[in-house]
């Protein structure tokens, strides 16, 4: 029983050589088929397809984050409107409640004037 003979250098590099020559054929005939073309076409297209695609979903992104960014704009606004509101009618609460105070002040200075000049 003999060993494993190592290839020389010599059969190396023929076998390179060949697997080359094999390799580079195969390119050829895959360059030299009419399906090929249309295969790239096809690929180009869907390409194009994938990034119109994708400009439509960011551009539709972008308007979603416009949008969400005016509502909230416009929720703070009607908040702080509804806080001066509530603000306006508080004050004008007080102003009410002061105004009835000092009628019920009067009145019962009027009430203490009228019963000391009766005597």
């Amino acid at each position: 029983m003999s060993g494993f003979k190592e290839p020389d250098f010599l059969e190396r590099k023929e076998a390179a050589a060949i697997a080359k020559k094999a390799a580079l054929e195969k390119f050829r005939a895959k360059t030299a088929d009419p399906a090929l073309a249309d295969r790239l076409t096809e690929r180009t297209a869907r390409a194009v397809d994938r990034k119109a695609i994708k400009a439509a979903r960011e551009a539709e992104k972008a308007l979603t984050k416009t949008r969400e960014t005016e509502r909230a704009q416009q929720a703070e606004l009607e908040a702080a409107l509804q806080a001066e509101r509530v603000k306006a009618e508080g004050g004008q609460r007080e102003r009410e409640l002061e105004a009835k105070l000092k009628v019920a002040r009067d009145a019962r200075y009027a009430a203490r004037k009228s019963r000391s000049k009766r005597l």
